[in-house]
């Protein structure tokens, strides 16, 4: 039984990601059409300082965005910064340390964004770790499920007041939030959302993509409820060659050396629908959406399920200490 537990997630996220990678062979990838500038407009992106969250953050800020990279590593911020401002010419891009594995480090970050600026239009949860061996935040949760899903739960939460106040009804304030197709492989389980029992590096990581999703859909259910001028939707970037792959095993990574070339998107590539779901026209006022290569597409269907999505927010305000509303 142990040894299905660990096995079966592993066999179920290659099987999705083979799936998508034949999807990208075999089908036109997104290209991004031009946009409205965005001046006077400000942007966090989580994890800018490299790969998919450095050219979201490179693209805002190339349509005149304020952008401020939340990042855990102020020798990468400080340096994506610099090369943003170089090929942008915006001079309005910056660093701020959050570190999303730490609820103390993302309640600083948020204190330290608004002691600076009233307003926030786009924020992009784009961080996150994949199939880490077994280890825990700071705050005691597996890091999957603490980093990728709890940290962007409170940062979220705490910045709604702001993206609140910087909506309007024709231009709504957006949350993007990042998830993956493997999303398909999760499985909560409210008795163990930390992956304690039989742990499995691929069925955490499927989970907290899983999180993710069901976190945005009951967000953008709370959102309209209160008529904020607010939307949230997830997206699924693809598969993308970035350097999240280094705890894949090695002939994974051989497979990867070999044919990303051909069956990997670029991280340009990758970022698109990100940048598509944070400033598109097409998006003004949508959300409770699921984007994959620029399009709405479909979830898993437990995604969907509005029982687990409120229990699942209820028990994520317990874990981060937030007031539990109804």
């Amino acid at each position: 039984m142990w040894l299905l537990n660990v096995i079966l997630p592993v066999l179920w996220v290659y099987y999705i990601g083979i799936k998508v990678l034949l999807q990208q062979l075999f089908s036109r990838r997104f290209t991004l059409p031009a946009f409205p500038l965005q001046n006077g407009k400000v942007a966090i992106v989580t994890g800018g300082a490299k790969g998919i969250g450095f050219y979201t953050a490179k693209h805002l800020a190339s349509l005149g965005m304020h952008v401020i990279i939340a990042g855990n590593n102020t020798t990468e911020g400080n340096e994506a910064v610099r090369q943003i401002n170089q090929y942008t010419l915006n001079a309005k891009v910056e660093f701020l340390y959050c570190d999303l594995a730490s609820m103390k480090s993302i309640r600083q970050f948020v204190q330290n964004f608004k002691s600076k600026y009233e307003n926030l239009h786009v924020l992009v949860n784009n961080a996150g770790v994949m199939l880490v061996p077994e280890r825990k935040t700071v705050d005691g949760f597996e890091e999957h499920f603490g980093l990728n899903y709890l940290g962007h739960f409170l940062l979220t939460n705490l910045l709604l007041e702001t993206l609140a106040y910087s909506g309007t009804s024709s231009c709504s304030a957006r949350v993007v939030t990042m998830s993956s197709a493997t999303h398909y492989a999760g499985k909560l389980n409210f008795d163990d959302l930390q992956s304690s029992y039989c742990y499995s590096s691929h069925g955490a990581y499927a989970n907290s993509k899983l999180a993710l999703l069901m976190f945005s859909y009951h967000l953008q259910q709370r959102l309209t409820a209160d008529g904020s001028y607010v939307t949230a939707n997830v997206v699924d970037p693809g598969v993308v060659n970035t350097e999240l792959y280094r705890n894949v095993v090695w002939p994974g990574r051989l497979v990867k050396w070999m044919t990303a070339w051909l069956l990997f998107k670029t991280v340009e590539e990758g970022a698109a629908t990100s940048i598509y779901a944070s400033v598109s026209p097409d998006m003004e006022g949508v959300g409770g959406c699921y984007l994959y290569n620029g399009q709405k597409s479909k979830s898993a269907d437990i995604s969907y399920n509005e029982v687990f999505q409120k229990n699942l927010w209820t028990e994520s305000c317990k874990m981060v200490r937030l007031p539990v509303s109804a």
